[in-house]
């Protein structure tokens, strides 16, 4: 009767267990691999993505990739991962703009942090529905939550093309360019 007992308690546990990771959209994991995965340095293993080669462009290319990262963090919500979760992947994305936004060591970082590969596996491990065809909607907390989020991000955006600007015309000053 104990052996019965065991297999049962062993058995309600697998059932209600959650699984170690969710199937997500195909399309979220083509944007990510796009984003950092999509070109393999030859005889190696090193990929990287269009964030490294957009990124390049100055102030345009780290804004462009941030925005299509946003994408990703919005499918947190639909994954309904805990906010903590989206938290961590907004400072992923925040961590991924503001060092890529240095020129040449920005870029370095880009190829190395990939912020998207880490935020997928984020929402394939912490997701709380069981596939992609549950995560049609998220709570309006969580919405509200990655709202504030993006807009702290978006902040931080235009908060560095004010800086740039302001160094620019310090530079011109120095150099006589500008009165």
């Amino acid at each position: 009767m104990r052996e019965l007992k065991n297999k049962i308690g062993t058995l309600a546990g697998k059932a209600t267990r959650k699984p170690e990771t969710v199937e997500v959209e195909r399309s979220l994991d083509r944007l990510s691999h796009l984003l950092d995965g999509l070109f393999r340095i030859p005889g190696t293993t090193w990929r990287f993505g269009l964030d490294s080669i957009v990124g390049l462009i100055p102030g345009v290319g780290d804004a462009a990739t941030s925005l299509a990262s946003f994408y990703i963090l919005a499918a947190g919500v639909r994954y309904r991962v805990p906010k903590v979760t989206l938290l961590r992947m907004g400072v992923n994305i925040g961590l991924d703009f503001l060092f890529g936004a240095v020129p040449v060591v920005g870029d370095l970082f880009d190829f190395a942090w990939k912020s998207n590969e880490r935020n997928m596996e984020l929402i394939r491990k912490r997701a709380t529905v069981k596939s992609a065809d549950e995560a049609k909607h998220g709570r309006k907390s969580d919405w509200l939550f990655v709202g504030l989020i993006i807009l702290v991000l978006i902040g931080m955006l235009v908060g560095s093309i004010f800086l740039a600007v302001y160094l620019l015309k310090l530079i011109g000053q120095a150099l006589g360019l500008w009165s």
